[in-house]
């Protein structure tokens, strides 16, 4: 089948569009990696330069860089007519990761920002670029989930299905729990940082990004194919610098900073 407006075969677009991720953050975890840039400016680590410009507020900044990823499936759903295939006549597994998908950046995009407590800004050029990633997610779940991937009739029973699945729902539970622990450090009227406790900020520092990295990997499990590896792929490229540097700032900002507590994978890294 041809992409509408375009043209070209969906199996194409979705190999260009694959080829294209993975070579950007390849190469985005080896400039970060070899320290040419400290990290993405964002946050605690937003700076002042001309070419970032203009700071956009963390709520603002959430919406922008996740809506697309959220909003491109369900428009290519009714762009190609699958609806009432996918959602009423034959839920399979592809309606299943469809929905796992949408309900990650349904939480990323719309409830997420509505329960940042101030938050810091982010720059434009990172928003842009977050969007833009975003965007490209959102094409690449729309073509495999919608039209490209054919998954058999048993597959919803298959025990990489059912088991990708459990592990997706308990990094997304672990997800909230993280994002609500750091949300609550603060008490209304207070500002600096904390330590966070509880959950897994027990045992790592980035136990958000440790929760997403165990959602993308139940996603690959239970997609089974080239499109959900590649997913989780590049979710590993781009939050292991961050966690490492999000470590070492823990560690350099606090003199009392749990020494047993590893960056990313407890009792490991």
């Amino acid at each position: 089948m041809t992409v509408p407006i375009l043209g070209i075969s969906e199996q194409l677009l979705l190999d260009y569009l694959i080829g294209y991720q993975l070579c950007s953050f390849l190469l985005a975890f080896f400039i970060l990696s070899g320290t040419v840039i400290d990290v993405a400016p964002y946050g605690r680590y937003t700076k002042r330069r001309w070419w970032y410009g203009p700071n956009i507020p963390a709520r603002a900044s959430w919406v922008i860089q996740e809506l697309p990823a959220l909003a491109i499936p369900i428009l290519y759903v009714h762009a190609t007519g699958k609806f009432q295939d996918l959602f009423v006549t034959h839920i399979n597994a592809n309606t299943i990761l469809l929905v796992a998908v949408s309900t990650h950046y349904t939480y990323r995009a719309l409830i997420y920002p509505m329960l940042i407590r101030g938050g810091k800004p982010s720059s434009l050029i990172t928003t842009q670029i977050a969007a833009i990633t975003c965007l490209v997610n959102g094409l690449i779940h729309a073509l495999a989930f919608v039209s490209v991937l054919r998954y058999p009739a048993d597959w919803m029973s298959d025990a990489r299905f059912i088991g990708g699945l459990v592990l997706f729902v308990v990094g997304l539970l672990g997800n909230i729990q993280s994002d609500s622990i750091l949300r609550n450090l603060r008490k209304p009227g207070e500002t600096g940082y904390k330590i966070p406790t509880g959950g897994l900020f027990e045992y790592v520092s980035a136990a958000n990004y440790l929760s997403e990295i165990v959602e993308w990997t139940g996603l690959a499990l239970a997609g089974w194919s080239v499109p959900t590896l590649v997913m989780v792929t590049i979710t590993v490229l781009n939050l292991v610098p961050r966690a490492l540097t999000h470590h070492k700032w823990y560690q350099q900002k606090f003199e009392k900073y749990p020494p047993n507590r590893k960056a990313l994978i407890p009792f490991l890294l």
